[in-house]
């Protein structure tokens, strides 16, 4: 499988921008069986020396616009998104489990243009010298996250088959939509990562997917400081 291909920029112009800045990455081990019952058929798991992860990634969302949108209308709000990592026809992605955001107008426009999973929710991300705090509190289906956290020193690039660009560098999302596998692709820079202490976390919002964690503390973490994103294509999967 090349994990490298999905990293280069296709060709086209983009369909929107988006920065994802100060984002969290939790990582926990999850059963295979449970997972597998909650991907559609079409996905392959991806595993990583055997093992099936799902990651919980609090962010916050910055300028998001489309293409045809003036840079003053864009959006800012708080995400924070559940997913775990398949394949479909040899290409490494992502599918998405759940996204949270505390924008209704994100919520309504990812619902309806892309068929993305998101629900809107109460969210609050305070950050300080030492310590930041991040919490989420969905508003319908109750499910919740809380982290508190120190970020360390910074770590060296992403190198190809490490855990970290397993988890971290991947470009491609999938989603069915209407019985239709669709494909969609972004580009950025590698993250730039740093070392992360997780001094608390909480989490119902890989249970309220259907899913109980291996061990209740994160197998893994990271910090990134952000990427700037294009948005490129999105397409269905032939059949």
């Amino acid at each position: 499988m090349d994990r490298l291909a999905p990293s280069r920029r296709p060709p086209g112009k983009p369909l929107g921008f988006q920065n994802w800045r100060s984002l969290l990455f939790l990582h926990w081990e999850v059963p295979a069986d449970q997972l597998r019952a909650c991907v559609p058929a079409s996905l392959s798991l991806d595993l990583y020396e055997g093992k099936s992860l799902m990651g919980v990634v609090p962010f916050a969302m910055r300028d998001i616009r489309t293409r045809r949108w003036p840079a003053f209308a864009a959006l800012n709000f708080l995400e924070t998104n559940v997913r775990t990592y398949v394949h479909c026809r040899g290409e490494p992605g992502i599918y998405f489990m759940s996204l949270d955001a505390n924008s209704r107008l994100a919520v309504w426009g990812a619902r309806m243009g892309w068929g993305l999973p998101y629900h809107f929710a109460k969210m609050k991300f305070e950050t300080g010298e030492h310590q930041h705090v991040y919490q989420v509190q969905r508003a319908q289906k109750p499910a919740a996250f809380s982290a508190r956290y120190q970020i360390g020193t910074p770590l060296e690039p992403s190198q190809p088959d490490s855990l970290q660009h397993f988890l971290l560098e991947r470009y491609l999302l999938f989603v069915e939509r209407r019985g239709q596998m669709w494909r969609g692709q972004v580009h950025h820079h590698p993250y730039p990562i740093q070392k992360v202490e997780v001094t608390e976390v909480s989490d119902s919002l890989i249970q309220a997917a259907g899913i109980k964690p291996v061990s209740e503390e994160p197998a893994c973490t990271h910090y990134s400081p952000g990427v700037d994103v294009e948005i490129m294509n999105f397409r269905p999967v032939s059949n």
